[in-house]
């Protein structure tokens, strides 16, 4: 994949070269043009270095600006007011803003990062919806300390893997769950479990790679969530069920991967204040709503995929269960595994997997990152056919 970033003239310069490294561990390879201003902030050795290739510095009878224009996307981290205002009115007086104008011609995909104080960045605010109309991708800024800061570099990687991958979940709204309920015992406890949320993220990070609309629901969480997409917190199984089934009518696939409770307390009273530690405690659960179950009910042409967490369970029993879980709740896959297995489960970057519809595969123990992919994949595939 061939991308070019262009660096420009903001302080967030300094954030470039990190940028950049992290493009190039996604497999991309990154073309750099510098502003005679960004010059001023980082030495373009700093960029040769980060890109394994010249800076392009200035224009010359190699005609960058062509060579370049025809690139998989171009990405211009930071954006200043001054580009942004530029390329709305399209005025092309230096290399980046010749090689913008070239490219828009080529219809090649274009990303603004803006970065700015923040009266520049309102200023500016007809520029970028002009520049938007155009096509153009603006990823928001951090909005701070009056400043219109560079966002994560998470964030501009997503957003620059999904506008250069096939997007075959384009036009799809996909609803992801992740992370573990917590269900209230009194004002200050609860019953919770283990799980991290790394599972549903990675897999609403492959969905939004591939073109998908997505919202993640989530409760307790130990992972950083993507500003990019959309994201719901939720404490109770309650709660969850709730913005579920808002969202459930329209949308065209639901991956329950959270750990939801099994049971919730009963309580004699709507709200109970904090229990005394001085003496025995006895707490009445009772099942927790089962949400898996209502998702074909609201919406009979979901695509739904299901978890099955089991602990030190054969392959064989743990595809069983799989398979009922399947026949009660109406799921077209399930990701089963077993919590069990040294490095795999909850918290851990890891895990071993059976992926089972008709059919089963087993993922052997891999990054959750990896079991993502396979996972988006054999939805994209169920959903062609």
């Amino acid at each position: 994949m061939e991308i070019v970033v262009c660096v420009t003239g903001s302080i967030a310069a300094v954030e470039s070269v990190k940028l950049v490294r992290e493009l190039k561990r996604q497999g991309m390879n990154v073309t750099c043009f510098m502003s005679d201003d960004a010059c001023k902030i980082i030495h373009p050795n700093a960029m040769e270095f980060a890109t394994g290739k010249n800076v392009v510095l200035e224009l010359t009878g190699d005609i960058e600006h062509v060579k370049y224009a025809q690139a998989d996307l171009i990405l211009v981290a930071p954006a200043t007011a001054n580009l942004i205002s530029k390329f709305a009115y399209k005025i092309a007086d230096n290399p980046i803003s010749t090689l913008l104008i070239t490219a828009y011609g080529y219809s090649t995909p274009i990303i603004f990062v803006p970065s700015m104080h923040d009266s520049m960045y309102k200023s500016v605010s007809e520029n970028i919806e002009r520049c938007k109309d155009d096509g153009i991708i603006f990823i928001d800024p951090k909005r701070e300390e009056g400043k219109a800061k560079f966002p994560s570099i998470q964030d501009i990687t997503l957003q620059t893997l999904r506008e250069t991958s096939e997007g075959k979940l384009r036009g799809k709204k996909v609803v992801i769950t992740a992370g573990g309920t917590y269900e209230e015992i009194d004002s200050v406890r609860g019953i919770t479990n283990r799980s991290s949320g790394k599972m549903g993220l990675e897999i609403a990070k492959e969905a939004f790679i591939q073109g998908a609309d997505v919202t993640l629901i989530t409760g307790s969480i130990k992972v950083h969530v993507p500003k990019i997409f959309g994201r719901i917190k939720i404490n109770s199984t309650a709660e969850m069920k709730k913005e579920i089934i808002k969202l459930i009518p329209e949308s065209d696939v639901f991956v329950s991967a959270a750990a939801v409770s099994d049971f919730t307390v009963e309580k004699t009273s709507e709200k109970q204040d904090k229990i005394s530690s001085k003496e025995d405690l006895t707490l009445y659960l009772k099942m927790a709503p089962k949400i898996i179950n209502i998702i074909k009910e609201i919406n009979p042409n979901i695509f739904l995929v299901g978890f099955k967490a089991e602990y030190n369970v054969s392959d064989e029993e743990l595809i069983s269960l799989a398979h009922k879980k399947m026949e009660s709740s109406g799921a077209d896959l399930m990701i089963a595994n077993d919590v069990s297995i040294k490095g795999a489960g909850f918290g851990s970057d890891k895990n071993q997997v059976i992926i089972v519809d008709g059919d089963t595969f087993t993922v052997p123990l891999t990054s959750k990152t990896e079991i993502a992919k396979k996972i988006i994949q054999k939805i994209i595939m169920k959903l062609d056919n």
